[in-house]
């Protein structure tokens, strides 16, 4: 409305102006100009009167717009608060029905769970009750048992005792025998003789062998086989029992004090009796090419073993310089099987050619049987040519006496003077055929 306002007084402006600017050109006179004034003037003041109008529109407008803006806002916050109040209204309806929708769910839940820890109580307590039965019979039965077993274990562990008793007393004899070198001696030599004796054959090792015809005498050695050497195909291999017990003792003591300077004495002092012994055999026993390049130094005790072994460079040195090695009871006992599957080797390649000349006669022998056989099997076929034969002529002779009388048995026993025949027994239980014999168990 105020944009079409202003530009009709623009337009009459521009009218007035135009009209202005044709009567100056036409030299119009004073008159003329004094009444184009006056139009000016009352142009002017209708323009102004027109500003005013416009400025009054504009100022209705602008209160007529503030009124209505006022009133849009005011319509737009009821309509604002009419749809807040409407949500909250229907938000609460959802947020109720949802509440109650999750109150009858969790209603429902809390009945269905409870049902069910009900019947789990139930299954629960039907197996709580059968195992418990189980369990008390089981531990009934098992304590009985225990008992029972704890027993027999009290009575064998006092039987033990009993046992142990007197073993600690033939310990005690033990080690006072022990003490005599010559007896220690010998208790080593048995103790080597008997693993000898489980592993090996008699004729595999020899006894208190000279090896060097010097006199001295090799406690054990081994029969191994060889080169032919002085009228004798076998190579010795030379064992010695050897047994430091004094030092061992003191090595044992002094780790049970835990006398650390002791223990290396006593260690030395094992280490040097050991070189001494592999010096002794390497000089007494070890002759090549009638023994072998070496010897072997038997200890009799376990942890004297493992204590000599455990020292470093020591067994290094004695296959080194005196060509000796070292076994205890269980590596001794592992190389002599090693050694005794090697002569079982040996063995088998010794008959392997005595087999081979088993099986050439074998197969010699079954040529001839199979001749044989084919000769039987010829003799057979003839026979029963023969047989066939005779059938033959037996049928042939019926037909031609087919049309002959018949007599009697009697009559003709007769004529032709001979006695009735009685079948004999045995002859028709031999011609019976064999019974299948029942599998023997």
């Amino acid at each position: 409305m105020v944009d079409t306002l202003l530009l009709i007084a623009i337009l009459l402006l521009l009218l007035v102006v135009l009209a202005f600017l044709a009567k100056s050109k036409n030299g119009g006179s004073s008159s003329a100009n004094e009444a184009f004034n006056h139009r000016f003037d009352a142009a002017e003041r209708s323009h102004e009167r027109l500003e005013r109008n416009v400025l009054e529109q504009i100022g209705k407008n602008r209160t007529e717009l503030l009124t209505a803006t006022r009133e849009g806002r005011k319509e737009l916050s009821e309509s604002v608060k009419v749809f807040g109040d409407t949500l909250n209204n229907r938000l609460t309806q959802l947020t109720n029905a949802n509440d109650q929708k999750l109150e009858k769910i969790r209603e429902t839940v809390e009945s269905k769970l409870t049902a069910l820890q009900q019947d789990n109580t139930k299954a629960l307590e039907k197996v709580r009750s059968t195992v418990d039965e189980k369990l008390q019979g089981t531990l009934e039965k098992r304590l009985g048992e225990s008992f029972k077993l704890i027993s027999d274990r009290l009575e064998k562990v006092h039987q033990g005792l009993g046992e142990m008793q007197s073993l600690a007393s033939g310990v005690g004899d033990l080690k006072r025998v022990l003490t005599n070198v010559k007896v220690r001696g010998t208790w080593g030599e048995m103790q080597l003789e008997a693993l000898l004796s489980q592993v090996l054959a008699p004729e595999q090792f020899s006894k208190n062998i000279d090896t060097r015809d010097s006199g001295e005498r090799v406690e054990f050695v081994i029969n191994l086989p060889g080169p032919r050497v002085q009228g004798s195909d076998v190579v010795w291999l030379p064992i010695d029992s050897k047994f430091p017990l004094e030092d061992y003792r003191r090595l044992v003591d002094a780790h049970e004090k835990a006398d650390a300077e002791a223990a290396a004495t006593a260690t030395r002092a094992i280490a040097a009796s050991i070189k001494a012994s592999a010096r002794t055999i390497s000089e007494k026993y070890i002759a090549p090419p009638r023994t072998t390049d070496f010897g072997i130094m038997y200890l009799p005790i376990e942890g004297l073993y493992a204590e000599v072994i455990q020292q470093p460079d020591l067994c290094e040195l004695l296959q080194r310089e005196y060509r000796v090695s070292l076994a205890g009871p269980t590596t001794l006992a592992a190389l002599l099987n090693a050694l005794q599957m090697g002569f079982r080797t040996l063995a088998i390649q010794q008959r392997s050619s005595e087999v081979w000349q088993i099986l050439s006669d074998v197969k010699t022998q079954f040529g001839l049987f199979s001749e044989v056989l084919a000769k039987v099997q010829k003799k057979l076929t003839q026979a029963s040519s023969s047989i066939d034969a005779a059938s033959t002529r037996t049928r042939a002779i019926e037909r031609k006496l087919k049309d002959v009388e018949e007599l009697p048995i009697s009559a003709s026993e007769d004529i032709l003077g001979i006695s009735s025949i009685e079948p004999d027994e045995d002859a028709c239980r031999a011609n019976e055929p064999e019974k299948p014999k029942e599998a023997s168990s």
